[in-house]
């Protein structure tokens, strides 16, 4: 049973997805926050798998309250919900540290779906469209990057010290938005191989899942926005 937190400041928009959700079997909701600072507050009491968290809501945004959510170490991960409009904050929850975005308008199969991945521990934003929205909104962010590092030069970081030679080589073409499969096909390795290494990539730097592998290719200029 897939147990899910609902944080949106919309009362509507939550018995919506309250619904859809206890449609099925295998989901359950606990509970529903009305802001970010509710949603913090009953992720630390209820331990859900999922919180679906909305990124504009009153006091604490959904963004902080990602944060600090996935700052405690707690299991729960994150789904955040955005509009077309909103792709910069989207960006941004994920660098929080949230597990995947979803568009508000996504087909109901879309967003179960999205929810059964993440509690599974998978990321549930495709590769082409993650790269897409990177490219378009990460340079817009601050950084304390010096400037002559920004050649496209790899900063030093530890959490790229352990990664072999091959393995460096995959970070950056997943943070390039390459599936497993192409991966595979332009590298001339076997799919489950690929798989092999995203899963040790992700181990050895402490990336929760591909998009933090994503992001972490991009911090540490692995990757540069186009």
């Amino acid at each position: 049973m897939t147990t899910v937190l609902i944080a949106d400041d919309q009362p509507l928009q939550r018995f919506g997805f309250r619904m859809l959700l206890e449609s099925q079997d295998d989901m359950t909701v606990l509970g529903e926050a009305a802001n970010g600072a509710e949603a913090v507050r009953m992720t630390a009491e209820l331990h859900p798998d999922v919180v679906l968290m909305d990124i504009r809501m009153p006091g604490l945004d959904g963004i902080e309250a990602t944060r600090r959510i996935v700052a405690t170490g707690d299991r729960t991960r994150v789904l955040i919900l955005t509009t077309f409009d909103l792709d910069e904050y989207a960006y941004a929850g994920l660098r929080a540290g949230a597990s995947g975005f979803l568009i508000k308008d996504a087909q109901p199969e879309e967003l179960l779906s999205g929810i059964r991945s993440v509690a599974t521990g998978d990321a549930v934003v495709a590769p082409s469209l993650t790269r897409r929205l990177l490219d378009a909104y990460a340079h817009r962010l601050p950084t304390t990057t010096p400037a002559p590092a920004r050649s496209g030069t790899p900063l030093p970081d530890p959490r790229l010290a352990s990664l072999t030679d091959r393995e460096r080589e995959i970070l950056t073409v997943i943070g390039k938005g390459w599936t497993n499969t192409e991966i595979a096909t332009r590298l001339h390795l076997a799919e489950s191989t690929v798989k092999t290494h995203v899963g040790r990539i992700l181990a050895k730097t402490g990336s929760r899942d591909r998009i933090q592998a994503v992001i972490l290719a991009y911090d540490t200029r692995l990757v540069e926005p186009s």
